[in-house]
């Protein structure tokens, strides 16, 4: 397998985009063009303001502004790349079906089939296809089942290589990853050239021995697992949690307990209004509906629990602010402090803000919100998807504003939501002096136990107490 010296992806979004920046800034001698069919996605990555790039990841401008021109560069001619690589990464949206068989669990894989059939049209020359999206288990077999068939007499290799990235510390998780996951044809010589060659572009800043090589079935489903265990873990505590506040234990002190046993370990026991994201609810939602697929109801059902567990959080968390506010928040103003749906990041996929807003809103509150990074017409996106209610209604009902103490003031609660650093800094004697009393706080995310909100006045709701 020769050098690879042009790598082309498909995707410029939360994966595409950082995964494709670092291997342009760590393979100087490899041109990266990242391709993309959103316009105006592409021209915020060729802003020359480099703070103006479509994602927010702490640490990313500097590294594409190194690479960006030299090797790096961002495209809405996917033919021409295509046509120019030797290695393709799909790294595209696989969201959850919303229609016909395999409603609500299964993923929707259209996208990544438009992906193969372009690269089939376009290719004249051999090329190793990459699967970078998070994919159901065989996946690669529908790929090479399209490519393979298109009999212009171009041979594809098909390789898995998962992305474990967690968002906020993308760039940090890329630049010294736990491990790397390619999976391929173990069984063919140029299977195990295509994974070969794969490795050798990470092999240019990680460790041989991080870099793992399974078959491409184990590659896709140790994706899939890994997020399961993660979810898995969250809700796991959140349960609980709910327990604690009936017995009079506390969550935290059971989590640190627990997390001390070597056994378990300490990370992902931080109990709160719930896990979102991108990944967790669609890995899980597809790992289920694979499962249902081949008969496997029990482990179906297992796997299940742990959604239908983060639900439940997330409405027991709205719930017990109406019932704190007397059982009534109808015409009381509510701010909702952090939309994204974790710090460091302007990604707000599967929030539980957006269902904590819903919820007050169906009970008539009037909501305001405010998050560092997250815009007005992002925040009025999420609600409308979910359709609830018009989009007319929607932007008369909740207001986003760009000033924390703007959305505080004349407040009869503040639900925080997201655990962005900066809510810790604020002077909360000043927010509780303008607040309606009594004043309550529903802190979300765990993040103010070390202030003392209580000796101000604060009536303080905290998860798992």
């Amino acid at each position: 397998m020769k050098k690879i010296k042009n790598i082309c992806c498909i995707g410029a979004g939360y994966v595409g985009g950082p995964t494709m920046a670092i291997i342009a800034q760590k393979c100087p001698h490899i041109n990266v063009t990242v391709v993309d069919i959103n316009e105006k996605r592409i021209a915020a990555w060729n802003d020359e303001n480099v703070e103006n790039i479509p994602i927010y990841e702490p640490g990313l401008p500097a590294v594409v502004k190194e690479a960006r021109g030299r090797n790096l560069f961002f495209s809405t001619d996917v033919d021409a790349a295509i046509d120019q690589a030797e290695m393709i990464f799909i790294s595209v949206n696989t969201p959850t079906k919303t229609y016909g068989m395999g409603k609500g669990m299964a993923a929707d894989l259209k996208f990544i089939e438009l992906c193969a059939r372009q690269i089939a049209r376009v290719a004249t020359t051999d090329k190793i296809v990459v699967e970078k999206s998070t994919l159901p288990v065989r996946t690669a077999e529908a790929l090479r089942s399209i490519l393979e068939n298109t009999g212009n007499g171009v041979k594809f290799q098909i390789l898995s290589n998962p992305e474990f990235l967690a968002e906020g510390t993308a760039v940090e998780d890329l630049f010294a990853p736990d491990r790397v996951l390619i999976g391929g044809d173990v069984e063919t010589e140029e299977g195990r050239a295509a994974m070969e060659a794969l490795v050798e572009v990470y092999a240019n800043w990680v460790n041989r021995e991080n870099i793992l090589t399974t078959n491409v079935w184990s590659s896709e489903l140790s994706k899939l697992t890994a997020n399961a265990f993660l979810a898995q873990r969250v809700s796991s505590i959140n349960a609980m949690s709910e327990l604690c506040e009936k017995t009079g234990a506390d969550v935290n002190e059971v989590a640190k307990a627990i997390g001390m046993d070597s056994r378990i370990g300490s990370k992902f026991l931080k109990s709160s209004v719930g896990f979102g994201g991108s990944c967790f609810q669609k890995d899980i939602l597809n790992l289920v509906y694979i499962a249902k697929s081949y008969g496997l109801d029990a482990v179906a059902d297992y796997w299940e629990q742990v959604i239908i567990m983060n639900d439940h959080q997330k409405s027991r968390f709205a719930a017990t602010i109406v019932k704190t506010l007397f059982n009534t928040v109808s015409g009381k103003k509510i701010a909702l402090l952090g939309w994204a749906f974790k710090k460091d990041t302007n990604d707000t996929r599967e929030s539980a803000a957006i269902y904590v807003a819903d919820y007050l809103l169906n009970e008539q509150a009037e909501v305001v919100v405010y998050d560092p990074k997250v815009t007005a017409a992002q925040i009025f996106a999420d609600l409308d998807y979910l359709g609830s209610r018009s989009p007319e209604e929607n932007r008369r009902l909740l207001k986003v504003v760009a000033k924390p103490y703007e959305a505080c003031a004349d407040a009869h609660a503040i639900a925080l939501l997201t655990e962005w650093d900066e809510f810790a800094t604020y002077d909360w004697e000043k927010i509780h002096t303008n607040m309606m009393k009594p004043a309550f706080l529903f802190d979300g995310r765990g993040i103010l136990e070390e202030l003392q909100l209580e000796e101000i006045g604060f009536k303080k709701y905290r998860i798992g107490r």
